[in-house]
């Protein structure tokens, strides 16, 4: 599995010694950039991207809940952002001129669907996403619970992209946990993103919980290969 941590989560009187930390273990940074508008909370800036980008050489991808996402991918790419992903339900007409401008500038693209929101809403467009992400809590705000219907839109984009041999990895943001890891597993997904309950408040000591987590992430896994093997 690859694993995201959610840096609106993350401790920030600590930031350059949690930024350093997860740098060496994690795949990818998830920073959450909220607007107030589309979503009634206001987080993370395309300034606090620059702070990131300073300390991390693993990539940094941006999830836009955002009512314009077009006024954000210039100082996102400015700022030193890996991967914008953006909400069909902000694209309004321009996917396709969004996505590329997102690629012309050097980023990757993913896509971001709310929990109402049906996959076939991006079937023009998939194609193009390297990363669809299932937000199995309303966005907004974290520790938020578990809405379990998503596993089975997790698992119709695994086999959407088995069947139309694309590539795009399958991301989970909402409740990745203790609870959930077995389930999203083996629903399909390749990337977790962990925030509150997944990793931050398990321990002051950031190294204490990011082994426990791993450590269950590692035997749910396992869990499931005994299942499948037997």
């Amino acid at each position: 599995m690859k694993i995201s941590p959610s840096l609106m989560c993350m401790d920030l009187a600590a930031f350059k010694e949690q930024i350093t930390f997860l740098d060496r273990h994690a795949d990818y940074f998830h920073l959450d950039i909220m607007d107030g508008h589309f979503v009634p909370n206001l987080t993370l800036s395309p300034f606090f991207v620059g702070q990131v980008s300073k300390l991390a050489t693993i990539p940094l991808d941006c999830h836009l809940m955002v009512t314009r996402p077009q006024d954000y991918i210039a100082p996102l790419a400015e700022a030193g952002a890996s991967m914008l992903t953006l909400h069909p339900e902000t694209l309004n007409g321009q996917a396709f001129r969004l996505m590329a401008e997102i690629r012309r500038r050097g980023m990757k693209v993913g896509l971001i669907i709310n929990p109402e929101t049906a996959p076939d809403t991006m079937k023009y467009y998939l194609h193009h996403a390297d990363k669809v992400t299932v937000m199995t809590v309303d966005p907004g705000f974290a520790g938020q619970p578990f809405i379990r219907e998503m596993l089975s839109k997790i698992t119709e984009l695994k086999h959407w992209r088995a069947r139309e041999g694309l590539a795009f990895d399958i991301e989970v943001d909402g409740s990745c946990n203790t609870a959930t890891w077995r389930l999203l597993i083996d629903a399909g997904a390749d990337v977790l993103i962990v925030g509150s309950s997944g990793l931050f408040n398990r321990s002051a000591d950031l190294s204490q919980a990011w082994g426990e987590m791993v450590a269950e992430i590692n035997q749910a896994q396992q869990g499931l290969h005994n299942a499948f093997a037997s």
